[in-house]
């Protein structure tokens, strides 16, 4: 049975194999320091590995349960208040024009292509969050 370990801040799908008498550890792919099991994981562990026959949504679920956004403490928070400060700071170093005038390889059409997501993306989830946000009477506030 294959399942995550965490091995420092780094995540790995592992499975455990018995050979010549001993068990075994098989790294079937590294997760990161965020851990996700996305379809191209998948791919690749069933092209590395196409004898093992592994239960995906359990261990998409085991995953996505790792996660702990409910203590602010928790280090993965701690990490993603983290990139998203440099990111506002980034992007607020950004300067179109100079961009425009490197442009080689429509990258100037790829990083909007990518700022339009992530705007897409900072939509939804503060949507979530204001029809989730638990409101105290004399706080109208909204996030945006």
């Amino acid at each position: 049975m294959a399942f995550v370990r965490r091995k420092g801040n780094t995540y790995f799908l592992v499975h455990n194999v018995r050979r010549q008498g001993k068990v075994q550890q098989l790294h079937l792919a590294r997760l990161g320091e965020r851990p996700r099991i996305t379809d191209d994981v998948v791919r690749k562990v069933s092209r590395n590995h196409p004898f093992l026959d592994l239960d995906w949504s359990h261990l998409r679920e085991q995953v996505n349960g790792r996660i702990e956004l409910f203590d602010i403490r928790s280090p993965y928070v701690q990490n993603l208040m983290h990139s998203l400060r440099n990111l506002n700071l980034d992007l607020a170093d950004l300067s179109p024009p100079m961009l425009l005038l490197a442009d080689r390889a429509n990258s100037s059409r790829e990083l909007v292509t990518q700022l339009r997501l992530l705007r897409s993306t900072l939509d939804v989830k503060l949507d979530q969050f204001e029809r989730t946000e638990p409101r105290s009477p004399e706080s109208g506030r909204k996030f945006r």
